[in-house]
């Protein structure tokens, strides 16, 4: 089993940086959210091995999340938890805080986020379909054309390419490579565009599958 470390922090945005041949690149910068590790999960009391960590920080929160990070000694009030599955467990200590030291720049990293959500779309625009006639006439404009064989099936076969639901789906974007670290502002850069709304939160974790 290998190290899947994960961070979690908001988007801030994107802009632009140069590289060492001077070639402009689209980067996007991601604040890292303070996470402290509040539980250390082992293979003989949890059946498995895996590092908990508490993020977002709350005003409120319940009894069970407060008797859970009193356990731990955590002070601040934090309303969600994530883990990653490691097998290095004695390299992390409860209460201590996950920062930007864990990475470095060139690394790869896969980023999830929560798209932005489109609403109700039909096919020219879910899917990019090229429509039909533009001439006087025409009823079929943005339409998806035929979507059952009345003579052979008479319905609708599944996945079929419809109007629907877009965006606001969880999407991985895999082997961003890390271009920038500041760690006074816990700024962390990635090259290439994250998906999600500018201060959305997502999830930085190690690559899996580094493609070459």
């Amino acid at each position: 089993m290998q190290d899947r470390l994960i961070v979690v922090g908001k988007k801030v945005g994107m802009t632009q940086m140069f590289d060492a041949d001077n070639h402009i690149m689209p980067v996007t910068a991601i604040e890292v959210e303070p996470c402290v590790v509040s539980q250390i999960k082992t293979v003989d009391h949890d059946g498995y091995n895996a590092v908990q960590f508490a993020y977002f920080k709350r005003s409120h929160i319940t009894k069970p999340i407060e008797g859970h990070l009193a356990k731990a000694n955590i002070q601040d009030k934090f309303g969600h938890f994530c883990e990653f599955t490691t097998d290095e467990t004695s390299n992390f200590t409860i209460g201590n805080a996950l920062s930007l030291d864990l990475f470095q720049v060139g690394q790869l990293v896969d980023v999830v986020a929560q798209s932005k959500g489109k609403g109700f779309q039909g096919v020219v625009r879910r899917f990019g379909f090229g429509g039909g006639r533009a001439t006087h006439g025409s009823m079929s404009h943005r339409r998806g054309g035929s979507y059952g064989h009345f003579r052979r099936m008479g319905h609708v076969i599944k996945n079929q390419k419809m109007p629907g639901h877009m965006g606001s789906t969880r999407i991985t974007v895999h082997n961003l490579s890390i271009v920038g670290l500041m760690p006074e502002k816990r700024i962390l850069v990635v090259r290439g565009s994250v998906p999600g709304a500018n201060g959305s939160w997502v999830m930085i974790r190690k690559a899996k599958s580094v493609i070459k």
